[in-house]
């Protein structure tokens, strides 16, 4: 059984997006997932008394890992296609970038850090057991344009992907299936568009608000050992059904068990 989240600290921003944002770190830290975890990490606010959090040293085999990861970035939608091209960085990992497993256990540990110790080690300990094998994770831009900082003028948005590569398919299917159960749950949120072909991914956007000049989905899905996760942002309104069609392009090229189609 999942341990109880600790209390949410209050949010500096109101607003739907700020709602999002929160959510997400919340099911992160709950599951101990790969997902959203670089946001997290990225966002969360430093407690000087909190766990600091730095790659591992790498193991006489990490080359062996790296080249797994390496591996699992293929399975990542290509720039190019249909009309994707880079965009912008997703934290401090740049628009494109693979993780070896020890430092994507390492990440997500991190998104456990605001947790009470007894909690968060008990995760920690859970994350060890499902031995990740790395992520891959890429940032797209709707248009052909290239990242710039009038992106929003042109109708354009930003889509980052993250494949997380878990030993466990059982924990891959648990985390996916928690988060978007969790998200279900919550009255705040509104279901995405359907994903054809894919009955296990599910995308959710904010509330409604006609003040809110920005928009977001957030979906979740998992292809045999691999867990899929979508962050989409954009000046509304957000063209749902393109991020839609790039999850399902992302799905379609991770076969089972977790390869290259």
């Amino acid at each position: 059984m999942l341990p109880e989240p600790a209390p949410a600290k209050k949010p500096v921003r109101r607003g739907r997006i700020a709602a999002v944002a929160g959510s997400v770190l919340l099911v992160a830290a709950v599951v101990g997932g790969a997902g959203y975890t670089v946001v997290t990490v990225q966002d969360a606010d430093r407690d000087p008394g909190a766990p600091s959090w730095t790659f591992p040293v790498p193991a006489p085999d990490e080359a062996k890992k790296a080249k797994a990861s390496s591996g699992l970035a293929a399975m990542l939608v290509p720039y190019g296609t249909e009309g994707w091209s880079r965009g912008p960085d997703i934290g401090e990992f740049g628009s494109d970038a693979s993780l070896s497993g020890a430092e994507a256990t390492a990440l997500r540990k991190e998104a456990l850090r605001d947790l009470p110790r007894s909690q968060r080690r008990s995760l920690e300990r859970q994350i060890d057991k499902q031995h990740t094998k790395g992520i891959a994770m890429r940032s797209y831009l709707s248009t052909s344009s290239g990242f710039d900082s009038t992106l929003y003028a042109h109708g354009a948005f930003t889509v980052s992907v993250e494949l997380a590569q878990i030993e466990d398919k059982a924990a891959v299917k648990s985390i996916s299936t928690f988060q978007n159960e969790f998200f279900g749950a919550l009255k705040i949120f509104r279901k995405g568009p359907a994903i054809k072909d894919h009955k296990n991914a599910k995308c959710f956007l904010p509330p409604k608000d006609k003040d809110e000049k920005l928009d977001m989905m957030v979906c979740s899905a998992y292809q045999g050992d691999v867990l899929v996760s979508v962050t989409a942002s954009a000046v509304k309104p957000l063209d749902t059904k393109g991020v839609a069609m790039l999850l399902r392009e992302q799905l379609d090229r991770i076969a089972e068990p977790g390869e290259a189609v």
